[in-house]
């Protein structure tokens, strides 16, 4: 979710009863302690940092290598409750990471990933399905990769994550045997999610049949296949008959200004990876709209804890009627 999953989503959902994570990728190192400090003014709760740690992207030096390093030492050193890393081996973060007592996550796309992720000592796998919006790592439905991680790595949590945006996604990921779930489209179209307002509707007014899993964005993070929301930029590469990278319709092109991380204001290739901000000045119709399957169920915007208290109670009533005992206290608060 980058860096729309910021401080207010983080602690919002915190304070839920759920566990925020901010998104700090887009950080330089010594900018993690800051954004940790602003999740703390806002809640006692925990939370965590998610970090990529591809660390075998096409375009990237030593030095940038050595920064994915430095970021996940800031957020361990700040003794934020977990990282959660995506897209690489965390056994060079684990020791770490442990010896500051700070857990390790790590969302993976295959068996095979969450086996040696298992073997390398994380604390919990998040196992993402082929349904999943933003950056997808594995080629299988949650439905039927969760079942069998599970299986696989026991007594190791699983979490499932990808195409779930509703309290029957989360019984059903419960009743394959994860220990919860973890969510990024349902919370796109929250309050505190720090975007544009017309991505949000889009989340909104969208179906799983509006998403596609593609490589279209591909600036700035090459060889990372991603689901995105159909807009004014597939629509024309797909006009063009699909060109490769390198031969599309705009390459090289702005398709507006955006704020980054560090609070600049730059351009935005077209092609580019990122999240609208709220004060985007561009055509919001060209920019990547990450957005899983999940969308079918996304029906509104509201404030992140009310989400996750209405994903826990309907969740606990399809799970206790399931069992077939009356609902007294919610399971998953």
């Amino acid at each position: 979710m980058g860096t729309g999953a910021g401080p207010d989503l983080a602690a919002a959902v915190s304070n839920a009863g759920g566990f925020g994570v901010i998104g700090a990728s887009a950080f330089l190192p010594d900018a993690i302690p800051g954004l940790i400090d602003q999740v703390r003014d806002r809640t006692t709760r925990p939370f965590g940092v998610n970090i990529i740690i591809d660390i075998d992207e096409p375009d990237f030096t030593d030095d940038d290598r050595a920064i994915l390093g430095q970021q996940v030492s800031a957020a361990i050193s700040a003794k934020v409750a977990a990282v959660v890393l995506f897209w690489g081996d965390p056994s060079p973060y684990i020791e770490e990471a442990h010896r500051g007592g700070v857990r390790v996550i790590i969302q993976v796309g295959s068996l095979d990933e969450a086996k040696a992720a298992a073997a390398a000592g994380v604390d919990a796998v998040i196992a993402q399905g082929v349904e999943a919006g933003g950056h997808v790592r594995g080629s299988t439905s949650i439905w039927t990769l969760l079942p069998a991680v599970v299986e696989a790595i026991k007594p190791v949590p699983v979490l499932a994550s990808g195409g779930i945006g509703d309290g029957a996604g989360v019984a059903r990921a419960i009743g394959l045997g994860a220990q919860g779930v973890s969510l990024g489209t349902r919370f796109v179209a929250s309050d505190e999610f720090s975007a544009h307002p017309a991505y949000k509707r889009r989340i909104v007014g969208g179906t799983a049949s509006d998403t596609v899993l593609n490589e279209l964005y591909d600036v700035w993070w090459r060889n990372a296949p991603h689901r995105t929301l159909r807009n004014k930029t597939v629509a024309e590469w797909e006009a063009a008959g699909r060109p490769p990278s390198g031969k599309r319709p705009g390459e090289g092109t702005s398709i507006g200004r955006r704020r980054i991380g560090s609070g600049a204001i730059v351009d935005w290739p077209r092609y580019a990876i990122g999240v609208a901000p709220p004060d985007f000045d561009g055509d919001i119709e060209y920019a990547p709209l990450w957005a899983g399957e999940s969308c079918s169920v996304v029906n509104d915007i509201k404030p992140a804890g009310d989400i996750v208290r209405d994903l826990a109670r309907d969740a606990d009533a399809i799970l206790a009627t399931a069992a077939g005992t009356p609902k007294t206290e919610s399971r998953l608060s």
